[in-house]
């Protein structure tokens, strides 16, 4: 729903046009990228799974599953690949629910209020970790 829920809070870019971004971001970063998206807790939990062996990391916004779903911090700590948790609005300045993130006990970073650019700081911060270079947190 991205660009049509609540454009005043998430702005008017679509989800395809995310994904085309995150793509050509880690494209000249030298890096492979997998796009998911799901509002499905269950499938979440899948694709988190999946990553086992198969990714070096994980960027992920859980959307309002951050604040509820303990069997996506539970895949995320089983898997053990760095996590990015990324939220496109300012979550801490929101609504006193939205500052419990569930998912953030398994991650090394969270960005939270920048918007779209937010992914692809999630990935250089990824990177940089991987790498073990600083420079890129």
């Amino acid at each position: 729903m991205l660009g049509i829920r609540e454009p005043g809070i998430y702005g008017h870019e679509t989800y395809f046009s995310l994904v085309r971004s995150v793509k050509r971001h880690a494209k000249a970063r030298g890096i492979k990228v997998r796009c998911v998206q799901s509002n499905s807790e269950g499938r979440l939990v899948d694709y988190i799974q999946s990553a086992y062996r198969r990714y070096d990391g994980i960027v992920i916004n859980p959307g309002a599953y951050t604040h509820t779903s303990i069997a996506i911090l539970d895949a995320a700590k089983a898997v053990a690949l760095p996590v990015v948790e990324v939220h496109i609005s300012d979550v801490d300045s929101r609504e006193e629910f939205r500052k419990i993130s569930y998912i953030r006990e398994a991650c090394i970073k969270t960005i939270s209020g920048h918007g779209t650019a937010g992914y692809n700081e999630a990935i250089d911060i990824l990177a940089g970790h991987l790498s073990g270079s600083e420079e890129l947190r």
